[in-house]
């Protein structure tokens, strides 16, 4: 088949690659526009936008999908199917349309499970034991379209969102290139999504990353996990706020109240709502993440001193 591949972050390109390597022939990439990045905020292409550049792929970034001068390009690509990974703006149905096979979009999550933008997060957030990924046809509404295939992962204790994120995004990829050859024999069905189990799953802000020292041992460090690499947790120390790396909950450690600091010859120490917490990596307000004892001594710590 024809494919237009739709997507733009590092999370996409496994799928890419994988497309690039099938049997179906890559027309073009859709991404979005570039974007200001970095100290000097110049613009930056995505992630596909350099696969697509470093591969002589013809490259397409409107600023919305529904921009005509977009829509008659598509058109003249003349795409089977546009497979969709990450690709960050909403569809319109006159573009939906275009394809002779629709819009074919892989979903970290088994839906109806966590549909919207952060899914992994919300997953590791929540403490599910068992996420996946799904391939369906897009449509209209947030993530409900009807499935064609799934496949499941198990969420290990000590998974961050970019751990996690990582392994889907591999083996989705292959699920994705599975369902395109079916589609392409004829042999793909896709299935309506159930009524039941549908949560969402926005973007996390960084107020949700906010660590709460008053949550119990296992919520502080599934929210360290689930914003593991972004946004990336974090708290107040002396009124500055400091960037945590994941924690570990300590069964047997000292009683110490929520937010309490307590540094020894292991490391640091935190209280919460139940048992305290282990640090490891700190990355205090422009300076680059050690670990947590090297942090304690940098900072001087004091042992009256606590987390905001």
């Amino acid at each position: 088949m024809r494919l237009v591949f739709a997507g733009t972050p590092v999370v996409a390109l496994p799928a890419l690659d994988a497309l690039a390597a099938s049997s179906h022939e890559l027309v073009a990439v859709v991404t979005r526009p570039d974007a200001p990045a970095g100290r000097g905020r110049g613009l930056v292409r995505s992630s596909v936008g350099a696969w697509a550049d470093e591969h002589g792929v013809e490259v397409l970034t409107p600023a919305k999908p529904r921009e005509p001068e977009f829509q008659s390009r598509l058109q003249s690509l003349e795409p089977d199917c546009v497979p969709v990974v990450a690709y960050g703006a909403l569809v319109p149905p006159s573009a939906l349309s275009i394809p002779r096979h629709g819009w074919v979009n892989l979903h970290f999550s088994l839906l109806p499970a966590w549909r919207g933008a952060a899914p992994v997060q919300h997953a590791v957030l929540h403490g599910d034991e068992i996420t996946g990924a799904s391939v369906f046809q897009l449509e209209a509404g947030l993530d409900t379209g009807p499935v064609f295939g799934t496949l499941t992962d198990e969420i290990r204790a000590t998974d961050t969102s970019g751990d996690l994120l990582s392994r889907l995004a591999t083996s989705g990829a292959g699920l994705l290139v599975a369902v395109l050859d079916a589609i392409e024999a004829g042999t793909a069905r896709a299935e309506p999504q159930p009524a039941d189990g549908v949560s969402l799953a926005p973007k996390l802000t960084v107020e949700d990353a906010m660590v709460r020292w008053d949550e119990p041992a296992f919520a502080v460090d599934r929210r360290v996990r689930a914003c593991t690499p972004a946004p990336g947790a974090w708290t107040t120390f002396r009124e500055d706020r400091v960037k945590l790396g994941p924690v570990r909950p300590v069964a047997n450690g000292p009683a110490l109240k929520p937010g309490d600091l307590l540094v020894d010859r292991t490391g640091v120490l935190v209280g919460t709502a139940t048992t305290p917490v282990a640090l490891g990596e700190v990355r205090a307000a422009g300076k680059r993440a050690m670990p947590a004892a090297d942090w304690a001594r940098g900072a001087r710590v004091e042992s009256n001193e606590r987390f905001a």
